[in-house]
């Protein structure tokens, strides 16, 4: 089983994402947060292959919950997820080891499943 974790405060888009992962992706079990603190819990208590993670939640921040979860799973692959194309924010989650960025309002569809098949095809 694949294991995604959504870490993600605005429930549109958290839920957009989900029924496009459901629809393109149906055998991934997908965890979601809605807040820092849950994704922290998620991220701890479960090993992700991918996680999507919001910059700006409540509770703990996604570059702090970033950095927890690769520290006790260097495996997974994680992505933030941000409506600010700033480059203080790319150069933060990479300081943080996430391993993608996307804009929200810039990817398609297409351009995320086109994302996770390559994730998929290198762990598989």
């Amino acid at each position: 089983m694949f294991h995604t974790l959504i870490a993600e405060d605005n429930v549109a888009y958290r839920q957009s994402l989900r029924d496009l992962l459901v629809r393109h992706f149906p055998f991934m079990a997908i965890h979601e947060a809605t807040n820092g603190n849950e994704a922290l819990d998620l991220g701890e208590s479960r090993r992700h292959d991918l996680v999507f993670m919001d910059i700006k939640m409540p509770g703990h921040n996604g570059l702090d919950v970033t950095r927890a979860i690769k520290a006790g799973n260097h495996d997974a692959v994680v992505c933030i997820i941000t409506s600010y194309d700033l480059p203080e924010y790319r150069n933060a989650a990479k300081d943080c080891g996430a391993d993608y960025f996307i804009v929200k309002d810039q990817s398609t569809e297409a351009a995320i499943v086109d994302f996770i098949d390559s994730i998929l095809a290198h762990r598989l």
